[in-house]
């Protein structure tokens, strides 16, 4: 269709252009009739740039696999498209947006080349001030996200080093101990060699030590242990078998008996197998190995922690690995979960059935689907929103509640949940939650960025949705992560993505 010069005038972009310029727009560009559809595409090359002139758009972004409608207007002068061609190479040229005619309409359509060599003749300062904004606002983001990243590793890592040095403190002490007992236990074993003890005597009583050590293995593992109550009865009983057969100092023993397991019955054969005199002797030497087995399974509970909190870690930061792989989602979850082990709190840990809160502390509930299949995703950054989540989670709930995570298939989509019992978010600022520096928190304890760092991983890297639902008691985070998506040509940091969150979305017009 014909350009006129006169009719860009009456566009509110043209309007104060010279009568020279109009007509330079005219010989660069053209303007185009299209029916009703698609006029252009969401991450399509951005190779032109429309003004509306006449007609109706749509404008629409793609969130969790579905299109949002992100503005509809018939305004003349709006205009979509490559916007940003004066950037070049800096800035990625792609159609951030799609956009469909909804009735027959008319564009000014300009080449994004044209567009570009026109706007940095024409407005050079401008230029100079757009680009200035731009890169400063992106760069200013970057910096924050960074500073954010930071804030929360210094967090965990606290938080690791309380973990690493309570097991480690309790290695060092049980080896202590460990030490003094064997020193004590191989003085005891002297006395019995040269003691009145008969060789059958000597192999009863090795026999009842293995006996006595087996058991204190199946104690440590039994699956419920025993209650205060149950223990000071246990030791009361075991105290008075004691007293009863001239054996001093019998609390002091007791406790270690009843840990492993051993009752007055099996004390009752031991004193079957020694005569009265020599009998505290052997309750003695079976006490030293008890303790030495004791001390044992100590330094192993605690190694064994230390090397499960180094494992966490490493599966948290991924620092050995590739950025996008197919990961398991509940390594993640449970890696990201020993991460936040100190503010969690003390609470139980359930996944098969429902779980009450405890009496101190964050109790977690897994709700997990196993049968889900690993998913291509950048791990240390889902990592970043998992924490995020669940930190908010335990912040709400002040400490004390159930902290719910579930995970499920929805059609080609993996759902994590996160949910708390806390008082849930008010709905006059639930659609403000994911914009960047919103926080309800007190100055100095958060920066506003957890979400909006979360929700653009999620969509912005992942291609997939984050949303909340939310009422008293009952608030969950949503993430929705397509189970499969094709590798990235190239690594693009999410925060270095101008896409804004969902409530900040604003019409390229």
């Amino acid at each position: 269709m014909p350009c006129s010069p006169d009719e860009l005038r009456t566009l509110f972009l043209f309007e104060s252009l010279s009568q020279e310029q109009l007509e330079e727009l005219c010989a660069n560009g053209h303007v185009e009739r299209v029916e009703p559809g698609w006029v252009i595409r969401e991450g399509e090359k951005a190779t032109c740039f429309y003004v509306l002139m006449d007609g109706e758009l749509v404008m629409s972004r793609t969130v969790g696999g579905s299109e949002v409608t992100v503005t509809r207007t018939d305004q003349r002068g709006v205009y979509v498209g490559a916007w940003r061609s004066y950037l070049g190479d800096r800035a990625t040229q792609t159609y951030e947006s799609s956009v469909r005619a909804v009735v027959p309409s008319t564009f000014f359509v300009l080449d994004a080349d044209a567009f570009a060599r026109l706007t940095r003749t024409w407005f050079p300062m401008a230029m100079h001030l757009l680009e200035g904004l731009f890169f400063g606002m992106r760069n200013t983001q970057a910096r924050v996200n960074e500073r954010e990243r930071l804030q929360a590793l210094g967090s965990l890592s606290a938080g690791l080093t309380h973990e690493l040095n309570n097991p480690a403190a309790a290695a060092v002490r049980a080896t202590s101990t460990l030490r003094t007992r064997v020193a004590g236990m191989r003085h005891k074993l002297g006395m019995i060699a040269a003691g009145p003890y008969d060789r059958a005597t000597l192999e009863v009583l090795v026999h009842l030590q293995e006996k006595a050590v087996e058991m204190a293995a199946k104690a440590s593992r039994r699956d419920q242990p025993l209650t205060a109550m149950q223990t000071a009865d246990a030791e009361d009983v075991l105290i008075d078998w004691f007293d009863d057969h001239a054996i001093g100092a019998g609390w002091d023993l007791a406790p270690t008996f009843v840990a492993s397991g051993l009752d007055t019955q099996f004390l009752d054969k031991v004193a079957a197998c020694v005569s009265g005199e020599t009998l505290e002797g052997a309750i003695r030497w079976l006490n030293y190995s008890l303790e030495t087995e004791l001390l044992m399974d100590e330094i192993e509970d605690s190694t064994t922690r230390i090397s499960t909190l180094v494992t966490a870690a490493k599966q948290y930061s991924q620092m050995d690995r590739a950025p996008f792989q197919v990961v398991d989602v509940h390594e993640l979850l449970d890696s990201t979960l020993i991460m936040l082990g100190r503010k969690i709190g003390a609470g139980p840990s359930s996944e098969d059935g429902p779980a009450a809160p405890g009496e101190a502390g964050v109790t977690v509930h897994k709700d997990y689907d196993r049968t889900l299949p690993r998913v291509p995703a950048y791990a240390a950054e889902l990592n970043q929103v998992w924490t995020n989540l669940i930190d908010n989670a335990i912040a709400a709930m002040d400490g004390h509640g159930v902290l719910t995570i579930r995970t499920a298939r929805e059609d080609d989509q993996l759902l994590v949940e996160i949910g708390d019992t806390g008082p849930g978010v008010p709905e006059d600022i639930r659609s403000r939650i994911f914009e960047p520096f919103f926080t309800t928190k007190p100055v100095g304890q958060g920066t506003g960025l957890g979400l909006d760092i979360s929700w653009r991983i999620v969509v912005n890297k992942h291609h997939g949705d984050l949303r909340v639902l939310s009422e008293p008691g009952d608030t969950r985070f949503q993430v929705r992560i397509p189970l499969t998506v094709p590798a990235p040509t190239e690594a693009v940091p999410a925060d270095a993505l101008p896409t804004p969150a969902p409530s900040a979305v604003t019409s390229e017009a």
